[in-house]
């Protein structure tokens, strides 16, 4: 391998390289031979962890919150990544545009109006009333509560144990090194190697995933501008396009490519969001914001430990409930970006406390969130009419939209544009929008999987960081084509299954990063240098 490495002009750890590229590989032709019988493993997989583990997936978000905030107040929070003198290598303007554009930009497009809405009409829970007040509540607590915190704990964990080990210890940057507390040297043979690839699959189908929703997205709303067909043969031909973009700005690099990207996304997208404020019900949606974070505020605790345990008893179909098609999707979704997201968000933040580290991860996207979903949540719930006597007003208009998502997810957000001025141009871009936040995540992913197939900061060869950008694309299409009509429901099912086995890992790393903090007690310890085997 190391011949072929060569000849190839690669600059990675051969074995690596190729075993991850070879299962992908393997795995492609696998789907264009048997798409059928793969997609029904997959559903069925995914039946089982939802029924059987999906109580794993809540309690264990759970517990990353409150062990990063206990870190973050402890006195390991003045711990500074990197060496006692090492400074942010990017300003906090930078730094909180990159880690939200590469990590659920696209989410917030995707579910900004679609989920609020869903909620609205189908509570989750069932003894609230659908278009009531109460369920307008239930649904901006849950909305928040799959897209605030929790969902950047999965981010922030990760990150925290990546940059800890790689900037304190000197190791590489790599997923294995996050497990020196737990397994030492070994980090550099077969269990490490093995760790590395799995991180790499794992990374790469989440962000397949989400550029499947993207461009489900994407479709919809030119479909809307230009009439072009809503088909399998178009999302593929967005990919292309668009994957395109991302190894551009692959070719760029970090600073040049991905940065820029990110600064110009989060100022359209902050446009966006003030036009929706300013030409939507504006003191009403001020109101909101407000009573938005007291809804959050109060629900949290409860709703992070809901686990619908009563479902058989109060839902006609009985088994798991709601909470499979929503919270576990979501968990098992997001901790496959964790290693991505991770090492992206160690990597910018070299020189930041892991205070500064936590809190900043952990609060500045979520606040974002929050504010998103109480300015286009409560509008599209306020369109759709909340209460009897303001549909009974609305008349025929009454539930448009929510007719709209149960349609179709990816055209909720243009169905909502049709209420505001200027809807052609908004709608057109949105799209715009959507479409770099696709870029800025596939950049930012394969960049970060040849950092885990290098093991440093340095970008390798140009071709060698193309070929993982052009391969998150041909993932993408191919799930696409295996999912068909079905889109959402079968990338629910493939995801959900390879979160499982990286929900486990992501959980192994919070012990190691306990252990890897309680060596500071030890004065030996210097910064920049592990501690001696026989300290672990």
């Amino acid at each position: 391998m190391d011949q072929i490495a060569r000849k190839l002009g690669l600059k990675t750890d051969t074995t690596i390289f190729f075993v991850s590229a070879g299962i992908m590989v393997i795995f492609l032709i696998a789907l264009l031979i048997a798409p059928g019988p793969i997609g029904d493993a997959f559903g069925a997989g995914r039946a089982w962890i939802v029924t059987n583990l999906g109580w794993f997936f809540i309690f264990g978000v759970t517990s990353w919150v409150a062990f990063l905030l206990w870190v973050a107040l402890s006195r390991f929070g003045a711990i500074r990544l990197g060496g006692n003198d090492a400074k942010p290598d990017y300003g906090n303007i930078s730094w909180f545009t990159m880690l939200f554009a590469g990590g659920i930009g696209t989410v917030l497009m995707f579910w900004g109006v679609a989920e609020p809405i869903s909620h609205f009409a189908t509570p989750p829970r069932p003894e609230v009333a659908p278009f009531s007040p109460e369920a307008a509540d239930d649904a901006m607590g849950f909305a928040i509560y799959h897209l605030g915190l929790h969902t950047w704990a999965i981010f922030t964990l990760p990150g925290l144990a990546f940059a800890y080990f790689i900037y304190r210890y000197n190791l590489p940057m790599r997923f294995s090194s996050v497990f020196y507390s737990l397994i030492g040297d070994r980090i550099y043979g077969p269990v490490g190697k093995t760790l590395d690839v799995f991180a790499i699959l794992g990374t790469l189908f989440g962000v397949a995933v989400s550029i499947g929703l993207g461009t489900q997205q994407i479709n919809a709303g030119l479909t809307e501008l230009t009439g072009v067909s809503d088909s399998v043969t178009t999302k593929v031909l967005i990919i292309a396009v668009l994957t395109t973009v991302a190894v551009g700005s692959i070719i760029a690099g970090l600073d040049s490519g991905v940065k820029l990207l990110s600064n110009i996304n989060i100022g359209m997208a902050v446009g966006l969001m003030l036009f929706v404020l300013v030409t939507g019900s504006t003191v009403f949606l001020l109101r909101s914001i407000i009573e938005t974070f007291g809804i959050y505020i109060s629900n949290i605790v409860p709703m992070a430990f809901w686990n619908d345990a009563l479902a058989e008893y109060t839902h006609e179909e009985g088994g798991w409930g709601w909470q499979g098609s929503w919270t576990v999707f979501y968990w098992a979704w997001t901790v496959t970006w964790s290693p991505f997201i991770g090492i992206f968000v160690a990597r910018i933040s070299r020189g930041r406390t892991i205070r500064e580290f936590v809190l900043g991860v952990l609060f500045a996207p979520s606040i974002f969130t929050l504010v998103w979903f109480a300015i286009f949540g409560w509008s599209a719930m306020e369109i759709d009419g909340i209460g009897q006597e303001a549909r009974a007003a609305l008349g025929a208009q009454a539930g448009a939209l929510s007719d709209a998502v149960s349609e179709s997810v990816p055209l909720a957000m243009f169905a909502f544009f049709e209420h505001f001025p200027f809807a052609t141009l908004i709608k057109g871009l949105a799209v715009v929008i959507v479409a770099i936040f696709f870029a800025t995540s596939s950049d930012s992913a394969s960049l970060v999987v040849d950092m885990l197939c290098t093991g440093t900061p340095d970008p390798g060869p140009v071709h060698q960081r193309m070929f993982w950008g052009i391969s998150e694309g041909v993932l993408a299409a191919m799930l696409i084509v295996l999912a068909g009509e079905a889109g959402l429901t079968a990338l629910q099912q493939v995801i959900t299954v390879v979160g499982l086995p990286m929900f486990v890992l992501v959980f192994a790393m919070m012990f190691a990063l306990m252990r890897g903090l309680s060596q500071e007690n030890l004065s030996e310890v210097e910064v920049g240098k592990p501690p001696r085997a026989e300290q672990l």
